[in-house]
């Protein structure tokens, strides 16, 4: 007989028995459907001990690195602890020491919160105002020592949150931050694959922290950046990405520009469409696509019918909050 722990709360598994169905024996509400491991509603998260091997069969390499499985198929080896999707989230405080301008609209924020130290680059969290309003955001850096997180945030016309951070949060304020989410960031196996990033706007912040994440982790492979706007004024950190692709061979930048007025060292076109001017070659690679909505659904289809494999492609779409 092993023991699940759910928020403080221990429920028993018989041998031979599965977590989904020990919990519904217990009257645990969660989500299941087909009980074959096969519509993935059941899944859940272990913290701290990897499940079983068999209990991750069909998700992506970034779900089972942070330990997700599906409860319909884990036949328990030992004790676990398990969170539940439908857990409210949990929030640290963390404390403003960095707002600058990355550009005319776009906000440098960092953030240190030693109580996140566990992430990956390009996943996202929620900031919440201390009215509770909250909005996502994408981490742009890899895990620092000091617990810094940055992010990007871009100026919206009557945007709530963003408003604010823009105008009124100080240095030496707090904010509360919740646990690191999503799927769209770097695995250090298969290190001699190609790496694929497409991004626009402020879809260059997840995309920064993969790429910075695939460098420091020795990657071998070709990694491609492009990323796109309408018009100069709105693209950032040119000098900078230009200088890492100096600095690593195996790196290539394209800064984009889909307006009229191209300048000399910008690519003209969007950045989906240059990608796929550039790249021939589209099977066995990784693609990461952050930003609009619009560019991300058929970049991700692009993709897919140039022979992407479907686990391959990570995305990050950029929703805007109308409330």
């Amino acid at each position: 007989m092993t023991q699940l722990t759910i928020d403080n709360k221990i429920y028993a598994c018989a041998p031979e028995e599965t977590v989904l169905d020990a919990l519904l024996r217990a009257e645990v509400e969660m989500s299941y459907a087909c009980k074959k491991g096969t519509c993935h509603s059941c899944m859940v998260r272990s913290i701290g001990d990897n499940p079983p091997e068999a209990a991750q069969k069909g998700l992506k390499d970034t779900q089972k690195k942070q330990n997700y499985f599906l409860a319909c198929l884990c036949n328990p080896e030992q004790d676990m602890q398990i969170r539940l999707p439908e857990q409210s989230e949990l929030y640290s405080q963390g404390k403003v020491v960095e707002n600058s301008m990355l550009n005319r609209n776009t906000l440098l924020l960092k953030v240190r919160c030693q109580d996140i130290q566990e992430y990956f680059a390009g996943q996202f969290v929620n900031l919440q105002r201390a009215d509770g309003l909250t909005r996502s955001y994408s981490i742009a850096n890899t895990p620092q020592e000091s617990g810094i997180l940055e992010f990007h945030i871009r100026a919206l016309v009557d945007g709530q949150f963003s408003s604010w951070l823009h105008n009124d949060i100080k240095i030496g304020d707090t904010i509360a931050i919740s646990e690191p989410q999503g799927h769209c960031f770097y695995i250090p196996e298969r290190a001699d694959e190609d790496l694929v990033l497409i991004g626009t706007g402020t879809g260059l912040a997840p995309l920064v922290g993969i790429l910075h994440d695939a460098l420091e982790n020795g990657h071998t492979g070709s990694i491609s950046l492009f990323h796109g706007s309408s018009v100069l004024e709105d693209l950032y950190r040119v000098n900078e990405m230009r200088e890492v692709a100096k600095k690593h061979a195996n790196f290539s930048y394209f800064p984009c520009i889909s307006g009229a007025t191209v300048p000399d060292g910008f690519v003209a076109g969007r950045a989906d469409a240059v990608a796929l001017e550039n790249r021939s070659e589209w099977k066995k690679i990784r693609l990461f696509l952050c930003g609009h909505p619009d560019m991300v659904n058929n970049m991700k289809m692009e993709g897919f019918l140039k022979g992407v494999a479907m686990d391959d492609i990570y995305t990050d779409a950029f929703e805007i909050a109308t409330k």
